[in-house]
């Protein structure tokens, strides 16, 4: 007679600013919630505690790169899991800071996002291995920065988003891009959606200055929503969101995977008076604080939940 092997639910950790995914995926995964003591010292250095045994457990660590000391705090985490004898390791990496800077344009630049994922291909491999789950990546080319044991997925969240821009939208609806950089991923949604894609073509000016030169798609009358991977000063948006007003377009909403919003940006998307609605998923802490302001928040841990339960 077999008896079965009772299955042992993973232990959930997060960073700090990830617990709301955190507690998502404890629920969707019936997992165990992890916690960490952790405290400042006056001189800047931080203590962090597991305070759950991971020995032979199956570990889900939460936490975006936001800032340097995040990208720490899961380094170190992450390293803690792994010497205290975890049998896998998975990090759900929502938000990968440094996203934009994956190449080198002149003679002496630092490819952060290879730097990054160099540093955490470093953190030593459980008994069963370790991998990392990013979303929605500015770069195609990011996962394969990671090196030896360290298992990169892209992660995409167009089942979460197309849903969401389809009830926004109505029959005459344009999906577009701030500029011909996303022109693809936005056609690929829009192809998705069965709507059209427009995009705007400019020319850099200045550091600070860029002149539209054209646009691709008739928008008159139309109800247009601006896709983006990120907003962070909100600069882009609301310059392609006045050209697609200028060209006649009746209605515009912005929706993005990654709401950074630096200070103040958020702000002057509302005052602009140019979007009837602002959209953005849970993937970076700041979007949080903006959703009383009316920023219309996607969950985003069901998007891994795949990826967890293989």
């Amino acid at each position: 007679m077999s008896v079965s092997k009772k299955i042992t639910p993973p232990i959930i950790f997060s960073i700090p600013g990830y617990e709301h995914i955190q507690q998502d995926l404890v629920s969707l995964l019936d997992g165990e919630h992890g916690t960490v003591e952790r405290m400042q010292f006056p001189d800047g250095e931080r203590y962090q505690r597991l305070v759950e045994s991971v020995e032979e457990r199956d570990v889900i660590l939460v936490g975006g790169t936001i800032s340097d000391a995040a990208t720490l705090s899961l380094y170190d985490l992450a390293s803690a899991i792994t010497k205290y004898g975890a049998r896998r390791l998975r990090m759900v990496v929502p938000y990968f800071g440094y996203s934009t800077m994956e190449r080198a344009i002149k003679p002496g630049e630092i490819v952060t996002a290879k730097a990054r994922a160099r540093l955490l291909s470093a953190i030593p491999p459980a008994s069963n291995g370790n991998s990392i789950l990013l979303l929605d990546l500015h770069s195609e080319g990011i996962p394969h920065y990671f090196e030896g044991g360290l298992t990169a997925h892209h992660v995409y969240a167009k089942s979460a988003l197309t849903p969401i821009i389809a009830k926004q939208g109505n029959e005459n609806f344009v999906l577009a891009s701030t500029d011909a950089g996303r022109a693809k991923w936005v056609e690929s949604l829009a192809n998705d959606l069965g709507v059209d894609a427009a995009f705007i073509l400019k020319r850099r000016i200045s550091g600070s200055e860029t002149l539209v030169t054209a646009k691709n798609a008739d928008v008159d009358g139309r109800t247009v929503i601006i896709y983006d991977d990120m907003i962070r000063s909100g600069g882009s948006l609301i310059s392609a969101a006045e050209t697609y007003a200028e060209s006649g377009a009746k209605s515009l909403i912005a929706v993005c995977t990654h709401g950074v919003f630096t200070p103040g940006a958020y702000a002057r998307l509302v005052e602009s008076g140019l979007f009837q609605s602002i959209i953005a998923t849970d993937s970076h802490p700041n979007a949080l604080s903006y959703e009383k302001g009316g920023l219309m928040l996607v969950p985003t841990a069901s998007l891994f939940v795949p990826h967890l339960t293989r």
